[in-house]
């Protein structure tokens, strides 16, 4: 099926940021692994897992639309501690929150509301897992400060 070439480029976009937050995720959960965090390396795996999931839907859905999957991720923002690698990443989230948001309004523009559904579903997860729990840990390091929240991760 020969999809709209704006909802393709919408998708590619996406794309590339998720791959982005997959190699991200996979490098921060790598260096909680190494710095002894437990507790984050299996959420920040976790994490990786659930962006590679979401790279699967959009390359399965650029293919069935006729398009070529932009397959090189945009350029990672790799934190040196703890506050700096969670900050990144929520940054990258949120970024992504905006492109699905952009990419839903091309989706309805152009009446694919199959690529629309796909795109909710990531958000939902977006939104109301990754972002959200970022956000949780940062307020529990200013809360607990950061030695105490550490010792709770190991």
């Amino acid at each position: 099926m020969q999809g709209s070439a704006k909802v393709i480029g919408a998708l590619n976009h996406l794309l590339v940021g998720e791959l982005a937050a997959r190699d991200q995720y996979f490098i921060h959960s790598r260096m909680y692994e190494d710095w002894g965090y437990g507790k984050l390396f299996e959420r920040i795996e976790h994490e990786m897992q659930e962006e590679t999931e979401h790279a699967a839907w959009l390359i399965r859905r650029i293919l069935f639309l006729g398009g070529t999957p932009a397959m090189v991720p945009s350029a990672l923002n790799i934190g040196s501690d703890v506050p700096s690698m969670m900050k990144s990443d929520l940054e990258l989230e949120y970024q992504v929150v905006r492109d699905v948001r952009a990419a839903m309004g091309t989706c309805e523009q152009e009446h694919d509301y199959v690529s629309r559904d796909i795109l909710l579903k990531m958000l939902d997860d977006t939104e109301m897992d990754h972002a959200r729990w970022l956000e949780q840990q940062l307020r529990h390091i200013d809360q607990m400060g950061l030695e105490n929240y550490l010792q709770s991760k190991i």
